[in-house]
Order: structure tokens, then C-alpha cells, then sequence
């Protein structure tokens, strides 16, 4: 009998935290076991004393004023000299944004219903108007390779940006703007990107970080009315400059200076600022009319106030002043977009040319880091979604068109593990970038998921493009108007570079920053500990500390539990074929929980400086974003069945990813011992996920090399045309390959010899004399190996060609 109520006090207390079900709860269940178990015959009295000092201990908790004195006000004490300094700029970085789906994924118990009831993501009709009418315009008046060899966009493509609003996407339309959503936004330049990469980056540039972004949520009214219009119709071009050379992932350390003063302007002696900078590596410098300027305001002589130092700022500083340097090009790699060094010596301007005006001074870094967690979500995940798109359809094309040994190399199972990762990673890729959009439409600014969007979208377009350029092989690194793989190729590293280099995104920001801002309790203790009000602070820190406490007991019962079950007796929201996978999410997203607040605890402070691990639980959450994403696109889309390789690949590899992530986070665990621990509480009986098999990549890399409604979802969006541009002669030959299929398997069934790009004349022609296929069907085949051998073929150029273009002088005679 005693073992018996053991057990059922353990079931009991376990259900009340799995449920996290509040004190009160816990001390009613807790008196009326002990009295139960107190008039019970059978029952030994250690069960008994157990509930009994149980109940007390719970009851002492619900005296709050008590526990105050004895609990929480000496672990507070403490808290507050292990809590991590941090500086103005990371602050600020922290106090930036909204939290979303982030906080649920950190909550270990996601609300799925409330995910699944965000919008779809939606274009208005003019919106898709824009995508369908100028934007096809532009991609169409430009030849990649004239443009790669002028080193600029032609003079009738800058003036057709500038006379149809592409620089004024985000700004509203009462100053002359077409006010489009973030998902129109990433749609335009996700469909740049794939027709050009100079254009789409020369749009991305006005269109985020930049002066016209700044200008709408901090500039004074009229700093809005002189710029924004101008912008807007392309009268002004804008650049931001922030990169020193001294300082580009440490902002604080900025050197560039403006300096408090008075100076001369139209006439006048007004108060003002002189400014010093060296800038690098900004986007558009070379030709901006207008340059965004940050650079740190001091105050040596107090004609503002009393302090020196002022801080970062942002200012407007028309490029035709006297002092301000720009012209100059870099060359990043595989583009020919304006990007250059900016300096200026001495210039002054107005103090009314701080962006926001003289209130504004030192909130420069604030502006940007606000600006950057909705911005980052945008430009160079669309880039970086289009990257993934193109090589899912040219390589798709390309591996069934090219033949080797008689037979597509789609075929070989070699090729067709990267066309399964470039299938699957393309569509986790676009479904996370659409519901980040989806958030940003809703007025949310997630300054974690767009950081978690921008390392993992460009990263996984790292991956594909490697691997198309794996199964293109000699076609993709010979250049020329034939090659529409290899700019892409030389552009990852700028995706991988700006906006926060990856490193430093991952290391740093997704989970450094998302434990503080995503967790329900750790940003609430971090604030009482700053808070001067010694009774609010010790008030506020202990109804936090107690929460705290009762979520990390309910996620350790809850992962244990879901270890032992599977996961089985979690409810999904659905009743379809991904059931099983928002249960596996919600399980790991407790397990993520419960790890992250034990590493926490355990490290303190030093986790600041502990990058590996942070950033393997940065992958954690990274995965289960894009996780939900993918289940959430699933949805969107209807729930199309020829989806599902894709969906069931894309859930299976994060999965995977994301149990070995926690196993490396636990077998470096600070305290070993107690890694191990963690270890059994999450994976009590083995460890459940396995790399997506054989099968299930075979049939995602199938939906790429045929013509199926699951290839045209997943493709959607880019640019695509069926003509003598490269792209599109390898769209035209796939078309055609396909249609002469059935009649080539007739020829060589007929005479044991396969239709190749080297027989295809003699065998069609005999073919057609033994009527074995007719006039139409001869012309296809014709067809399909004339365009398959264009596609195959690659450029070559006179030594006079290479030498001119190069300036180099041959060493051979």
C-alpha cells in the first residue's frame, strides 16, 4: 500500500508541473494527500512525513512576504554579481524588437493554434502587378554578362528604377512612395535576384537599413518632406555608411567623430557639427547623392550639455559638401552593384541635419538596431531564398537534360543526394522566409528570428549553391553569357558578410540575445536587478525567480515524460500527415528550454563568452523556427500531398540536427556530470531522429526533374523566361527533353542505341524512314537535342578577348 501511495504522490506532483499548474493548486493537492494518507491504514509513515514536510514547505512558499526575507532577497543578492555587464550598444541591441513565435519555441510549450492563425502571407493586386509588370521589365532589359563586363546596370535600367518607384518601395505614397508590405518588398527582390544580382542589390539598398528607413520612423517632419519624395522618385540616391575600419562588428568602438561647434552655413553662424570619417564597403557610395552617416557626437566645449560624450549618431549629409570623399569602387565578389569607401575631413553641417534633430543625438545605434530587426528579414533572405530557387530549378533542369553513360545524370544516385538537399533546404528556406514577413506585416519587429532568418537563409543558400555547382561541374565554373550559376557562386560571401557577419550573428545574437529577450522569466530578473527601487526591485525579482523555478521543475517532468512517451500523448493541432511533427517540435522545444535555463544557471555570467556552445543552442532554435515554418507553409499551401517529400525531408533533417546540437551542448557541459544527467531527462530511452532516408531523397529529388505542380510551388516567384538568355535556354531545353522522352525510349528500344546530342540526325533520320516515329515527333527530338547541346556547351574567348578585358600580356608567343 505505501508504494502505492509513493507512486500516486509522484503522479500526482509530476501532472501538477507537467501542467504548470500555480501554487495554489499544488498546496491543495499537497494537504489533502498528507490528510488522506494520515488516516489511511497501510500506509507507512515515511510516505506520510514526505507529504507532510512537503505540504509545509509549500505553504512557508505561499507565504510570500516570508519568502521574500529568506529566499529570494539573498539568491538576488547574488544574481546581481553574476549577472554579465553589458554595454550601451548591447543593451540597446537587447531593448530592440518585438518577440514572436521566439518567446513560444523558449516557452518548451508552443502554442500551435496561434501560429497557425496568422495570416497567409498575401500580395495585394497592385503588388503583384509591380512583380508582373515593371519588375519583368527590368530583369528583361538587362544581359548579365554586359552587365558583369561594364561593371555597372546601363544608364536606361537606372533611369527605369528611378521613374518606376523601385526606390521607393517602403516609403508611403503621400510622399510619392508605393508603400508595400515587407512580403512585396522581399518579392521584388527575391525576383531581382534571380534575373540580376546588381539590380536586385542596387534596390535592396534604399529598400532596408538606409536613410529612407530612418527617415520614417525618426526624422523630424521636416527632414520627411524635403528627402523622402526625393527618394522616392530616385531624385536622391541614397548609402548608409556605418563600417570603419576599426570598427565593424564592435559599433561602440566607432571612430568617426563630429564635433560640437559653430561654423558658417548659407551666411549664417549656426551651431553645428564638424565631421571626420573613414568609411568602407558601402553599398551605392560611389554614386549617392545623399549619404546616412553614423559617427559618434562629441561635445568638448558643452554647448549642449554637460557631457562630452553624446554618443552614436545618425546624420544626412548631402554628398556635394565641400570635405565629403566618394567615388571610389570595391569590387565585391561575382557583382558589379556600387559599393565603395566614403571619408570626409572637416565638414560641416547643420545640427538640424542629425536625423530626428538635435533630440535624436546618441540614439544613432538605437535607430539602427530598431531599423535592423525588421530590415534583416527582408533583403538578403529574399537574395538568399532566390539563390536556393535558381539552383532548384536550373540544377533540377540541368541534371535531367545532361546525359552520361546513356542516361540523365538525375538518375545517378550521387547527383540525386544533392538535388534531395537543394529540394529540401529551398523549401524550409522560403517557408521561414515568408512567415518572418507574415510577423513583420503584423506590426512585429522579431529581432531574433531576423537574425535567425539572415544567418540560416544565406548559409542554406551556401549549401545549395555548392551543390548545384557540384552536379553543373565544369558547366558552372566557366564564365560567360552561358553560365547563369557562377555569379550566384561568387556572391555568397556578401550575404554571409553584411547586415551582422554570420559568426557573429550565430555566436552572438540568435541565442546570446534570444535567451534574454524570447525567455519568460530571465529578461524580467535582469531588470529587477537593475531596477533602483530596492523593495519594487526585490518584489519583482522574487515573483519572477518563483515563476522561473516552477517553469525550468515543468519543463525537466515535461521532457522526461515526453522522452518516455515519444511523445505520443502530445496534442497536435492538425490531423493530417504532419501531426507526428508539430508533437516531435514540441517535445524538443522543452528539451531546448530545460538545456537552455541549465546552461544558464550554470555559466552565469561567462556565458557571454562561451560562443561554441551558444552557438550550438543558436542552431537549436534557428531549427525549430524553421521548423514551424515549414508546417505552417504545409498548411498555407492547402496541404498539397505531392508536398510532402519536401515537408517530410526538411522536418526529418532538422530534427536530426537539432538532437545532435543538444547531445554536443551536453557532452561539453560545464559540470559533466550533470550533462549526462540532462542527457537521460531528454533522451531517456536512445536517441529518436535519423537522417531522412534514401528513399524519402529520392523522391524530393524526383519533384525537380519533371514538370509537376510541387516544382512550380517551390520555384514560384523567381524570375523565369524561355529565350536565348542562359536561364532560359536551360528552361527550354528541359521543356523539350521531357516532351521527346516517350518517343527517344521508342528509338532505342527499336535499335539498342540511346539518342544522344552526337547521334540524334542519323538515328531521327532512319527513325523516320522505318516509321517508327512520324514528321512531329522527329522535329522533337531534334529539338530537344539542339537545345540540349546548346545548354551543354560552354563559352570560350580569343587570347585578344581575355587580354583586353584583363590587361594582361600573354607569356606564350
Amino acid at each position: 500500500m505505501s508504494w502505492f501511495a509513493g507512486l500516486a504522490l509522484v503522479i500526482f506532483f509530476s501532472g501538477l508541473s507537467y501542467a504548470r499548474a500555480p501554487l495554489l493548486a499544488w498546496i491543495v493537492t499537497s494537504v489533502v494527500l498528507t490528510v488522506g494518507f494520515s488516516f489511511s491504514t497501510g500506509i507507512e509513515w515515511p510516505v506520510t512525513l514526505v507529504s507532510g514536510l512537503l505540504t509545509m514547505i509549500l505553504v512557508l512558499l505561499g507565504f510570500i512576504s516570508l519568502r521574500r526575507k529568506l529566499i529570494s532577497k539573498p539568491i538576488f543578492a547574488w544574481f546581481r554579481t553574476v549577472l554579465p555587464n553589458l554595454s550601451d550598444t548591447e543593451q540597446q541591441a537587447l531593448d530592440a524588437g518585438t518577440v514572436w513565435w521566439d518567446a513560444e519555441l523558449f516557452s518548451g510549450k508552443p502554442e500551435w493554434g496561434e501560429l497557425l492563425k496568422a495570416p497567409k502571407p498575401h500580395l495585394s493586386d497592385e503588388e503583384q502587378a509591380f512583380l508582373d509588370g515593371p519588375v519583368d521589365e527590368l530583369v528583361a532589359m538587362l544581359d548579365n554578362w554586359e552587365v558583369d563586363q561594364d561593371m555597372d546596370l546601363p544608364p536606361e535600367a537606372w533611369k527605369f528604377m528611378a521613374d518606376m518607384g523601385f526606390f521607393g518601395m517602403i516609403i508611403p505614397k503621400k510622399y510619392d512612395g508605393l508603400e508595400f508590405s515587407a512580403q512585396a518588398n522581399s518579392a521584388v527582390v527575391m525576383k531581382l535576384s534571380s534575373g540580376n544580382l546588381t539590380a536586385a542589390i542596387t534596390v535592396m539598398v534604399p529598400n532596408s537599413l538606409g536613410p529612407a528607413e530612418l527617415l520614417l520612423h525618426y526624422g523630424t517632419d521636416e527632414q520627411k518632406q524635403h528627402y523622402l519624395p526625393r527618394l522616392a522618385r530616385g531624385i536622391d540616391i541614397p548609402c548608409f555608411a556605418l563600417t570603419s575600419p576599426s570598427a565593424g562588428s564592435d559599433a561602440g568602438a566607432i571612430p568617426d567623430v563630429g564635433i560640437v561647434c559653430k561654423g558658417q552655413w548659407n551666411g549664417e553662424r549656426v551651431l553645428g557639427l564638424k565631421l571626420t570619417w573613414n568609411k568602407r564597403y558601402i553599398t551605392l557610395a560611389p554614386v549617392a547623392t545623399v549619404l546616412g552617416l553614423a559617427f559618434r557626437v562629441m561635445d568638448p566645449d558643452h554647448l549642449l550639455s554637460e557631457t562630452e560624450d553624446r554618443g552614436i549618431s545618425c546624420a544626412l549629409i548631402p554628398t556635394d559638401l565641400p570635405g565629403v570623399e566618394t567615388g571610389e569602387r570595391h569590387l565585391p565578389s561575382g557583382t558589379s552593384f556600387m559599393n565603395g569607401p566614403t571619408r570626409g575631413e572637416g565638414v560641416f553641417i547643420p545640427i538640424d541635419f542629425i536625423i530626428g534633430g538635435e533630440e535624436q543625438i546618441g540614439q544613432g545605434w538605437s535607430m539602427l538596431v530598431q531599423s535592423l530587426a525588421a530590415g534583416r528579414a527582408i533583403s538578403l533572405p529574399a537574395l538568399s531564398v532566390a539563390g536556393g530557387k535558381m539552383s532548384a530549378l536550373m540544377t533540377g533542369a540541368y541534371a535531367r537534360i545532361r546525359k552520361q553513360f546513356s542516361t540523365p545524370i538525375a538518375y545517378f544516385e550521387g547527383v540525386e543526394e544533392p538535388l534531395t538537399r537543394i529540394a529540401g533546404n529551398t523549401y524550409r528556406m522560403d517557408a521561414a522566409r515568408k512567415l518572418t514577413l507574415v510577423a513583420l506585416d503584423m506590426g512585429e519587429r522579431p529581432s531574433v528570428l531576423t537574425a535567425i532568418v539572415k544567418y540560416y537563409l544565406t548559409e542554406a543558400n551556401r549549401d545549395a549553391l555548392n551543390d548545384a555547382m557540384d552536379v553543373h561541374a565544369g558547366k558552372g565554373i566557366i564564365q560567360g553569357p552561358n553560365n547563369y550559376l557562377n555569379a550566384f557562386y561568387q556572391a555568397i560571401p556578401i550575404g554571409i558578410t553584411v547586415e551582422g557577419a554570420n559568426i557573429l550573428t550565430r555566436t552572438m545574437i540568435v541565442f546570446g540575445q534570444g535567451a534574454i529577450r524570447a525567455h519568460p522569466y530571465l529578461l524580467k530578473e535582469m531588470q529587477a536587478a537593475k531596477e533602483p527601487d530596492q523593495e519594487k526591485a526585490t518584489r519583482d525579482f522574487d515573483r519572477a525567480l518563483f515563476a522561473h523555478i516552477g517553469f525550468t521543475i515543468s519543463n525537466i517532468i515535461r521532457a522526461f515524460t515526453m522522452g518516455i512517451t515519444g511523445a505520443r500523448l502530445v496534442r497536435s493541432p492538425v490531423q493530417s500527415p504532419t501531426a507526428h511533427f508539430y508533437r516531435q517540435l514540441t517535445r524538443m522545444s522543452t528539451a531546448f528550454a530545460m538545456t537552455a535555463d541549465l546552461t544558464l544557471l550554470v555559466l552565469g555570467g561567462a556565458f557571454k563568452f562561451r560562443e561554441k556552445i551558444s552557438g550550438r543552442l543558436a542552431d537549436v532554435l534557428g531549427h525549430l523556427y524553421m521548423a514551424s515554418a515549414v508546417l505552417k507553409n504545409f498548411e498555407d499551401d492547402g496541404r498539397p500531398t505531392e508536398d510532402l517529400p519536401l515537408v517530410n525531408w526538411a522536418m526529418r533533417d532538422s530534427l536530426f540536427l537539432i538532437q545532435n546540437r543538444l547531445i554536443n551542448v551536453l557532452r561539453n557541459f560545464p559540470i559533466r556530470w550533470m550533462g549526462k544527467v540532462i542527457k537521460f531527462i531528454i533522451f531517456p530511452i536512445g536517441h529518436p531522429y535519423t537522417e531522412p532516408s534514401d528513399n524519402l531523397g529520392k523522391r524530393a529529388a524526383r519533384l525537380l526533374i519533371s514538370d509537376n505542380p510541387a516544382r512550380d510551388r517551390l520555384t514560384q516567384g523567381i524570375y523565369r523566361s524561355c529565350g536565348e538568355d542562359a536561364a532560359g535556354l536551360v528552361s527550354c531545353a528541359f521543356s523539350a527533353v521531357l516532351a521527346a522522352t516517350a518517343i527517344e525510349k521508342r528509338i532505342r528500344a527499336h535499335y539498342k542505341i540511346a539518342v544522344s546530342i552526337d547521334n540524334y540526325e542519323e538515328l531521327v533520320g532512319q527513325a523516320l524512314d522505318d516509321d517508327i516515329i512520324n514528321v512531329d515527333e522527329a522535329e522533337l527530338v531534334r529539338n530537344a537535342q539542339h537545345l540540349s547541346r546548346k545548354v551543354i556547351d560552354v563559352d570560350a574567348f580569343s587570347r585578344e578577348q581575355v587580354e583586353r578585358k584583363y590587361k594582361v600580356k600573354s607569356s606564350t608567343p
